[in-house]
Formats: C-alpha cells, sequence, structure tokens
C-alpha cells in the first residue's frame, strides 16, 4: 500500500516539479528552495523503490 503511494507522488513530481539534473544545475550554486526540490524527489523516489 505504502509503496503504491509514493509511486503515484514520484509520477507526480515528475510532471510537476522540474528536473534539474536534465538544466545542469550544479549543486554548489543552488538554492536553498532548489535544495528542497532535489531532496523531496530523492526521499519519494527512494521510498517508491524500496
Amino acid at each position: 500500500m505504502k509503496k503504491h503511494i509514493f509511486k503515484a507522488i514520484a509520477k507526480l513530481n515528475k510532471k510537476m516539479l522540474p528536473s534539474y539534473s536534465k538544466k545542469r544545475l550544479d549543486l554548489q550554486k543552488a538554492s536553498k528552495i532548489q535544495m528542497a526540490i532535489i531532496g523531496w524527489r530523492l526521499w519519494v523516489t527512494k521510498n517508491a523503490l524500496d
């Protein structure tokens, strides 16, 4: 059940949130909001794969 919820959230993230890897964002120059988005996407992806 938990895994299905995280997979649905991951699909929403992919459509709604920007992909900084495609934009070649330098993590040293990323703002706090950008780092929060990166962290959120990482956490959701990790839980969707477990």
